[in-house]
């Protein structure tokens, strides 16, 4: 990994997949951040003037605040988005690469082709 330190936010209900991704990445020198909502998550954005990761993985469905909207309330930022989900549908799909997205899962996803596009998002060669 590059000598660049930038770090994910992970937004997901299932704490076990957080937890996953979280591992998955720091196997390959990311560090992630994770947030059980939505709603969490904005509020760090909003409540911490200096908390700036460098791409958001959100998944889709989740209560409250849920990744489209996320999506929709980071309109205008530099934050690529990269969508995670258990029920793939081709209209989301389109709906939210449509709006920019940076990627799109269905879990579960291939670990080395999602690595691969977080290193993308974030602007960082992966090392070996």
């Amino acid at each position: 990994m590059d000598a660049d330190k930038r770090f994910v936010a992970v937004v997901d209900d299932d704490t076990s997949v957080c937890r996953a991704i979280q591992r998955l990445l720091r196997s390959v020198g990311i560090t992630a951040d994770v947030f059980p909502s939505g709603d969490e998550f904005l509020y760090a954005l909003g409540a911490t003037p200096h908390y700036d990761p460098g791409c958001v993985i959100l998944d889709i469905q989740m209560p409250g605040t849920d990744g489209v909207e996320v999506q929709r309330r980071l309109h205008g930022r530099k934050l690529p988005a990269i969508f995670i989900t258990a029920y793939d549908d081709d209209e989301m799909r389109e709906q939210v690469m449509a709006a920019g997205a940076q990627a799109y899962f269905s879990k579960p996803f291939d670990d080395a082709v999602f690595i691969q596009s977080v290193c993308v998002a974030l602007g960082v060669q992966r090392s070996g």
